[in-house]
């Protein structure tokens, strides 16, 4: 009986790339299954990590500070880091669940009005082009979304409850987090590395969250200002909204900036008002956007444009309005943990702005703050 020939190399290699790749897609359905259909935990858990993040520093600060020879251990500081963590995440919770039903009021007075207004705004075409974007406006269910939205707020105390206990449990691993990493890769220099690399994200996507912070608390102060010079309602209400959008990249800065120029429209019911509105706010995004925010941030966050656009969406798409808050620190942390894997490394190349991500850029002062 003749021997059976082997399969051929080139079909086997084919055969285990097809097979690769169905493994793949398959991984790749299963984690987008996981990530939408666990998205409250998985929001819940992301918010904590940058709570938890955010507080590290602060917390080997406080643990290094001496009273006589006494000092905060680790554990009292991190205890005294979940407690002011709880109270600031439940009396927010509490503002904007007393606040929920005069907001949801007070767009439900303004937007027939809006509607009106913004029909005006192509009465030079004629009539009947006004009335079918009239018409088109009123299609839009405002009400019914507000009401969701609403209803949806009851759920924001849950999930307050829900980031305490995640940060909580952040803190108490925080204490063994060396321990662990050495006896998980059997390495102290592997384990180092990994350390480095946790503190250098944590680095980057702390300073990226500061600086955002400042440079949408300084916008929120500037549109106020415009606002209340025309003597317009509603400016403490825009700087809010103008605040709060500037940390959704690109996209939240212009709806942030058209609604400012519609609530000025229609407050006023005049033109120049509403330009000279949209004007000045325009300008304060534009100065602050394209000199102040890039020189605080440097170097922190050298992202593709293209890359971050892409995130925005693939991020709204899983988790809504939550995912374009989560985008970039999350595109941050792939960046750099792409950077540091040779296979991954491509990934990291597309992310970066010009295409040379960094890898020891924040390793030697992050070694400072590494959790211990």
């Amino acid at each position: 009986m003749p021997p059976i020939d082997p399969q051929p190399p080139r079909a086997f290699d084919e055969q285990r790339s097809l097979q690769t790749g169905l493994l793949v897609v398959i991984a790749f359905a299963i984690i987008m299954f996981l990530l939408v259909q666990a998205q409250f935990l998985l929001i819940s858990l992301a918010i904590a990590i940058i709570l938890f993040s955010l507080t590290s520093d602060a917390i080997n600060t406080i643990s290094r500070v001496r009273i006589g020879k006494a000092r905060f251990s680790i554990g009292v500081a991190s205890f005294l880091a979940v407690i002011l963590i709880a109270t600031v995440l439940l009396t927010l919770s509490a503002i904007i669940l007393s606040q929920a039903n005069t907001v949801v009021f007070t767009i439900m007075q303004y937007a027939e009005p809006t509607q009106k207004a913004v029909a005006e705004l192509f009465s030079w075409m004629g009539e009947d082009v006004e009335a079918a974007v009239l018409n088109w406006m009123r299609q839009i269910q405002v009400g019914d979304y507000l009401r969701t939205a609403a209803g949806q707020a009851g759920n924001i105390l849950s999930g307050t409850v829900l980031v305490i206990l995640f940060v909580g449990f952040l803190f108490l691993e925080r204490l063994w987090f060396s321990t662990k990493l050495t006896n998980l890769f059997g390495d102290a220099e592997r384990a180092a590395r990994v350390e480095r690399i946790i503190s250098s994200i944590i680095h980057r996507v702390n300073r990226y969250l500061l600086v955002k912070a400042l440079v949408s608390f300084v916008t929120g102060i500037l549109v106020y200002g415009v606002m209340s010079g025309f003597g317009l309602e509603l400016a403490t209400a825009m700087g809010v909204l103008t605040f709060v959008l500037n940390f959704i990249p690109n996209i939240g800065s212009i709806v942030a900036t058209v609604a400012t120029a519609m609530v000025a429209y229609v407050q006023s019911g005049d033109t120049v008002i509403g330009l000279a509105v949209l004007s000045l706010v325009m300008l304060i995004q534009f100065v602050i956007g394209q000199v102040l925010d890039p020189l605080l941030l440097g170097r922190a966050l050298r992202l593709s444009s293209f890359g971050i656009i892409i995130s925005l969406a693939f991020w709204a798409a899983v988790w809504g309005i939550p995912g374009m808050f989560l985008a970039v620190p999350i595109m941050v942390a792939m960046m750099i943990v792409c950077s540091h894997i040779p296979l991954m490394r491509p990934v990291a190349v597309l992310l970066s702005r010009e295409g040379l991500p960094d890898t020891e850029l924040d390793l030697d002062s992050a070694t400072k703050r590494a959790p211990q």
